[in-house]
């Protein structure tokens, strides 16, 4: 004896989290799914008249049937809860009818006055409501507005009439038993954890909603709260069963030939100098992705990385005939050279674009498909600086729209698995080519004077409702340092241990030299008693150490006299260059104490570093 009813017009992101929410616990009907939308823009103003008149239409049906419980909710909503226990909760209020209630008089505050007065809770109508259909009936059959007036005004109007109140037997939820409007209660609203499910609890009135509502006037920082709830109520992400939503709706491309695998326009941003920038390149073409599913688009706006885009393109070439290079004597602007790349746009055939900064490590060959079978507008993996918090997405924003720890950012970038939506994701992501031609047809994505590119995409998926998930479910590489690299030097990447030490350790330490410690025979030699030959340094590091060294070009005289050391005297002449004077000494101390202190723990046994 229950119908459920929301009004939309498209599938949102939004709208099919909601389906989600309600197939789980068997809800739903869903009006003007296909109809344009005429009720006004709700986010900032007022309107929605439109599902009023939908609800007219629809209620007709059932006006007879004084058994049928309706609740009518928009699809910005979540559900926690299934029909049971609404149904006891509404049943227990007493009421024939039920709107819930928030703490602000909206849209019109001068009818705040006329509001019945509450001792404890909320006393404002919001438009969610629930109650025998027979009511309902009558309550909208007085609907005779535009499609843009306000619904919410239209309900506010015939709940203050005294008269209509009695005679439908109205109330408002206002300690939340059903309903949680989020609009100026985000702060009453927390996570509790349950067996195998999660709700959200009201604090201030000890309560556990059915409803979670992102309402209100500045609609996106409350969906950005709705999403955060969303993360895990009402099953989506538990302790015991942890993600629960990752395998909707999955793509899976295993018996797929390549040619026919999705085309993705992949976008490359070198906006600074950034260590490590042959390998960054290099796993461009170690992606388990065929090339020929790949147009390739590389802004480089540092002169000192032409040298490392000219030896990657004269190697590499053929894998991507169609690419196009821009370089740092276009002078093009960051902002302007992303707004350049998204030919996607323009391209029905182009069915992903993914865009990846130089400061990411992509060490996951299979990252691309991974993303893509994910099956998200917009989807980002979850990068962070080895060992550091710092990662590629926020958890939350402040009310300035800059960044803002959320409780769960910390868990989520130390491992807790999942599929997060968040709001911000920056250096790498993946885009659906749809959503580009759709949605976002119209929307300058990078641009807008004063604001930095990244937050300017953000903001703008944000402003269009679609969701910005990272996911965590794989390993996919980590975010490289920069701030530090100093590009004066032959080598700058030699200067990289501390801040950025696994690159450092792929690039400079043998591939071997783990296996000292798994068979000590097989790979240290010992050519006179106490004396070990083991492998450290890769090839690389030993020509980059070289050529380091001769660069440099000031040796010593090979004789006692060293104006180098304290009192001048070598007491083994020999020619040589200090690690000191090429500005290597804490480096190649940090390398002793990581790499050969730990051999000769080994094989020395007793012997101890200070």
């Amino acid at each position: 004896n229950l119908l459920v009813v929301t009004a939309a017009t498209e599938e949102t992101d939004g709208f099919q989290r909601f389906m989600r929410t309600a197939r789980e616990f068997n809800y739903t009907q869903v009006l003007g799914l296909g109809e344009d939308w005429k009720g006004g823009d709700v986010a900032r103003t007022v309107g929605g008249g439109q599902k009023v008149r939908w609800m007219k239409k629809e209620l007709l049906k059932h006006s007879d049937n004084k058994d049928l419980v309706i609740m009518f909710v928009d699809y910005d909503v979540i559900f926690a809860s299934g029909p049971e226990e609404l149904l006891s909760k509404f049943s227990r209020l007493g009421h024939r009818v039920v709107f819930s209630a928030e703490g602000f008089c909206w849209p019109d505050q001068r009818l705040a006055s006329r509001y019945p007065e509450v001792h404890s809770g909320k006393r404002y109508l919001n438009s969610g409501f629930i109650g025998f259909a027979s009511d309902l009936s009558a309550i909208v059959q007085q609907w005779k507005y535009k499609d843009n007036d306000d619904d919410q005004l239209f309900y506010t109007r015939i709940y203050l009439d005294k008269a209509q109140r009695t005679k439908f037997n109205m109330t408002l939820d206002h300690r939340s038993r059903i309903f949680q409007n989020l609009n100026g209660a985000v702060d009453e609203v927390v996570l509790k954890f349950e067996r195998a499910k999660v709700r959200a609890r009201n604090v201030a009135y000890d309560t556990l909603p059915v409803i979670i509502h992102g309402n209100g006037p500045t609609k996106v920082s409350l969906q950005l709260q709705l999403n955060y709830l969303g993360n895990y109520v009402p099953t989506a992400w538990t302790y015991e069963s942890g993600c629960g939503i990752c395998d909707d709706d999955l793509l899976f491309f295993t018996d797929v030939p390549d040619e026919e695998l999705p085309l993705v326009y992949v976008a490359v941003f070198i906006e600074h100098a950034t260590p490590f920038m042959e390998e960054f390149l290099d796993r461009l073409t170690t992606l388990n992705y065929p090339a020929g599913r790949i147009r390739l688009f590389i802004h480089n706006n540092v002169v000192y990385h032409e040298r490392h885009i000219q030896r990657f393109w004269e190697r590499h070439r053929a894998l991507f005939p169609d690419a196009l290079l821009v370089g740092p004597e276009e002078n093009l602007q960051e902002d302007k050279a992303r707004t350049m790349a998204e030919a996607c746009k323009k391209d029905p055939e182009c069915d992903y674009y993914f865009s990846i900064d130089s400061d990411v490590a992509l060490t996951n060959p299979d990252t691309l498909r991974i993303l893509i079978e994910e099956n998200r507008s917009v989807i980002a993996p979850m990068l962070s600086k080895h060992g550091k918090l710092w990662s590629n997405f926020w958890g939350a924003l402040s009310p300035e729209g800059y960044y803002s720890r959320s409780e769960d950012y910390i868990e989520i970038v130390q491992g807790k698995r999942g599929l997060w939506n968040v709001p911000y994701i920056t250096q790498a992501y993946l885009i659906k080519g749809s959503m580009l031609r759709s949605t976002l047809s119209q929307v300058s994505l990078y641009v807008d004077e004063g604001m930095d590119p990244d937050m300017v995409f953000c903001r703008s998926i944000r402003d269009q409702g679609i969701f910005m998930f990272v996911s965590n479910r794989d390993e996919f590489g980590r975010l490289v340092a920069s701030s530090n690299f100093n590009t004066s030097r032959l080598h700058p990447d030699m200067w990289q241990i501390f801040d950025n030490p696994m690159d450092w350790k792929e690039k400079y330490i043998n591939e071997n030299y783990s296996k000292i410690f798994e068979d000590e025979k097989a790979f240290v030699e010992q050519p006179c008693p106490d004396v070990y030959w083991f492998p450290a340094f890769s090839d690389k590091m030993c020509d980059h150490l070289v050529e380091t060294m001769e660069d440099h070009g000031e040796w010593s005289g090979g004789s006692h006299k060293d104006e180098r050391l304290a009192g001048g005297y070598e007491n083994v002449p020999t020619v040589d260059i200090h690690m000191n004077q090429i500005g290597f000494e804490k480096e190649w101390l940090k390398f002793l104490k990581e790499y050969i202190v730990p051999v000769t723990e080994k094989l020395y046994p007793g012997y101890y570093p200070k």
